[in-house]
């Protein structure tokens, strides 16, 4: 009975990742197969093999007279690079604080960053504007930046804090001991021992913050600014769409996050599970 029940747990697990990854795949499978097909083809057969494939959607969009996807990369490199940068520096030095500090309103403080969490951004995001308009900040690239840094500082320093206990607190000490200011410290000893924990937060931030579309769609307004998620939508028409120029712009604004993704991933897993398992 134990060899029957072993027998049935060695295949099912199998069957049901492999499920999975079909239900996830699905998706893929309609953008990759109708990005290389006409797009009268793809209201007609959408789930149909491309034969012969055709870079003529591809072609398209990147010749737009318009730039329109030049535009949309170009904004969103620029407002991931500069959140993610900002992020990173502000998660890592206010979650090693956090960690080493053993004040009482340190936990408050951690507590009320955390609380950060539970709130979606569209329920702050009307107030959010105001502040941005009030500071003439609103409709920038800049106040985009401010605001993805202040909603998502609270989720580096949660990844940071629980990693940087398992650092021992000996080896800042020595170089305490040895002369080194507290910026030195961090900086040269405590942060490259950061680097799992830093990948985590870059590859998570990075893809929330490149594939958002509704705040970059309120605060930057339909005329200021386009990120390659609110240039898909912009593509659409009200009456018509091109449906194959909105493939190939799905398909061209995923590959630059998932090569980001590609160069990180040896170090994610260890920032996920390293908080967890030590301090």
């Amino acid at each position: 009975m134990t060899t029957v029940d072993g027998s049935r747990r060695s295949w099912l697990r199998p069957a049901a990742a492999i499920l999975a990854s079909a239900l996830f795949f699905v998706p893929l499978y309609y953008v990759l197969v109708n990005v290389f097909k006409p797009g009268d083809l793809i209201a007609r057969e959408p789930a149909s093999v491309p034969l012969p494939p055709t870079p003529a959607n591809l072609h398209a969009v990147l010749t737009r007279p318009d730039g329109l996807f030049w535009v949309s990369l170009a904004n969103s490199l620029l407002v991931t690079l500069l959140s993610i940068v900002v992020l990173t520096v502000l998660s890592a030095m206010l979650g090693h604080y956090l960690a080493r500090s053993g004040k009482r309103w340190t936990k408050v403080l951690a507590l009320i960053l955390l609380a950060g969490l539970m709130i979606p951004p569209q329920v702050i995001l009307i107030p959010v504007t105001e502040v941005l308009r009030l500071t003439g900040m609103m409709a920038t690239l800049q106040g985009l930046v401010l605001f993805n840094v202040g909603y998502y500082v609270p989720f580096g320093v949660f990844v940071f804090t629980g990693f940087i206990r398992g650092v021992p607190v000996e080896l800042e000490e020595a170089a305490l001991l040895d002369g080194a200011s507290r910026t030195q410290v961090f900086w040269r000893i405590v942060f490259p021992l950061l680097r799992p924990a830093t990948a985590s937060v870059l590859i998570f931030l990075g893809v929330w913050i490149w594939n958002d579309f509704i705040d970059p769609l309120i605060i930057l307004g339909p005329s200021q600014g386009t990120t390659v998620t609110t240039g898909i939508y912009r593509s659409i028409g009200q009456y018509q769409a091109d449906l194959g120029s909105v493939f190939a712009l799905m398909f061209l604004a995923t590959l630059p996050v998932l090569i980001f993704y590609l160069a990180l991933q040896k170090q994610f897993v260890k920032g996920l599970t390293g908080g967890a398992t030590k301090g």
